[in-house]
């Protein structure tokens, strides 16, 4: 039983061009972190953004408009303990930078943009991260060398954002690598991911917030042959987590069929003696054991995995890692429906054993414009206990649905209609981007309530 408890109007301008398929953005609503309500990055208009903020009941306290200009898309948005962060990315003929607008909390005041980092025109698009709880940013630039990255230079700011410490990590001797990415945690330690050594090798290299400290490199083999098969990364993610950790998950794949082969998953652990340490947790096979169970579960003949992507990992109360990947392709070309299907999720327990796997079947199709907004899922953790939510049309009811699962026995309950009566009629009707939870029964989505209703909604939903 879900009770609707609050509605009230919402105005929401889709992202057009290559920006509709842009997912630098997927999180637009942010909860408060002590509890008195969210904020929110509306889509207002063609020129611009606005950051409005909410009490838990609803009412808007403030909205703070962020101008968009010619040549600048939004490139990053996070909160702190006292401000939010509106990153933009503006590129024109004289080169590329990455600017900050923060807007105070309490006030909605909104300072002076601040530039965080330059790069000529000709460059790969630089990058922002913010740490967990968004009292740090850091933001960077690729130095590339015939397309291979060479080094990369960071700035790091606090919450001031004063004189940035600036650092260079240096990759010349590493050789080819492939999808460098860098994380901030909460003290402002910087972590560049690598996948190296003709994508077998999950690499993280530590670099401590002060100056003249020691690099530290973790990097561990997932890839290799294995009776006779050439298995290689296929798709990887890599997160940190509030609590400093970092985890890694690779779905590996026989290189030649590309026939998916094991999910491997690695937490480093650069706390551990001078040079650190990785737990390694053993592969979970993709079997034909598994397949049958895939096979089972979705009610379709399995008889290899297919586009199946990583998309969260997860910590719980008590440090059980949970990994979701979902199933999700397009039919046809560009404009061809999306579809996204079952969510394959793997249990991990303290010690990095995985404990149990289970298949969450649930079969979404939205227009290409609606495909990263409107459908696949927003999970959430409390205790040990993960929330999955869902638009499905089960039963003839189109709707949010939650299901809720045991992180320590992989158990999920049956779907939860949440009563929303979500419009259902190939038209935007949910995005997904504005989902957050205001607590383990509190949670804010935007919808469109019937297929006679033009505009969204911001809901508030209690569940019982």
């Amino acid at each position: 039983m879900a009770q609707k408890v609050k509605s009230a109007p919402f105005s929401y301008l889709p992202e057009q061009g290559p920006d509709r398929y842009d997912m630098r953005v997927p999180r637009k609503t942010l909860a408060l972190a002590d509890g008195s309500g969210f904020i929110i990055l509306a889509h207002q208009n063609a020129g611009g953004y606005a950051v409005e903020r909410y009490d838990t009941e609803l009412k808007k306290l403030w909205a703070s408009s962020v101008p968009v200009g010619p040549g600048e898309t939004l490139e990053a948005f996070g909160r702190s303990s006292q401000h939010a962060w509106v990153v933009l990315h503006r590129k024109d003929d004289s080169g590329q930078s990455l600017s900050v607008v923060p807007v105070n909390l309490q006030t909605g005041q909104k300072a002076a943009a601040k530039t965080l980092i330059t790069a000529p025109a000709r460059d790969r698009r630089p990058g922002v991260s913010i740490s967990p709880d968004g009292s740090r940013l850091l933001a960077f630039r690729y130095l590339t060398r015939e397309e291979q990255v060479k080094s990369i230079t960071a700035s790091l700011f606090e919450q001031s954002l004063g004189q940035p410490q600036a650092r260079t990590y240096d990759f010349r001797e590493l050789g080819d690598f492939f999808s460098p990415a860098v994380h901030v945690a909460n003290d402002g330690t910087q972590y560049v991911t690598l996948v190296s050594d003709n994508m077998k090798k999950l690499t993280v290299r530590r670099y401590p917030a002060g100056e003249g400290t020691e690099v530290k490199v973790l990097g561990v083999p997932v890839g290799g042959t294995y009776g006779g098969k050439a298995v290689t990364i296929r798709d990887s993610k890599f997160t940190v987590l509030g609590d400093g950790s970092l985890y890694a998950a690779a779905l590996c794949a026989d290189y030649q069929s590309g026939e998916y082969y094991s999910l491997k998953v690695v937490k480093y652990d650069f706390s551990v003696g001078n040079s650190g340490d990785m737990k390694f947790s053993p592969e979970v096979r993709f079997t034909p054991e598994y397949l049958a169970e895939v096979s089972k579960a979705t009610g379709k003949p399995v008889q290899r995995l297919e586009d199946v992507y990583l998309a969260d990992l997860l910590l719980t109360e008590d440090k059980q890692l949970v990994v979701v990947a979902e199933k999700h392709y397009e039919e046809g070309g560009d404009d061809s429906p999306v579809h996204a299907r079952e969510l394959h999720v793997f249990g991990y327990n303290e010690f990095g054993g995985p404990t149990w796997h289970s298949i969450v079947p649930k079969d979404q199709v939205a227009p290409a414009v609606d495909a990263y907004t409107g459908i696949g899922f927003r999970a959430a953790v409390f205790g040990n206990t993960v929330q999955l939510l869902t638009l499905e049309n089960l039963n003839k009811k189109s709707d949010l649905y939650l299901r809720r699962l045991n992180a320590r026995t992989g158990v999920v309950s049956a779907p939860e209609r949440l009563k929303l009566n979500v419009a259902d009629d190939q038209q935007l009707a949910y995005v997904k981007d504005f989902t957050t939870w205001l607590g383990e029964k509190t949670i804010i989505g935007v919808s469109r309530p019937n297929k006679k209703s033009k505009a969204l909604q911001l809901n508030k939903i209690v569940v019982k």
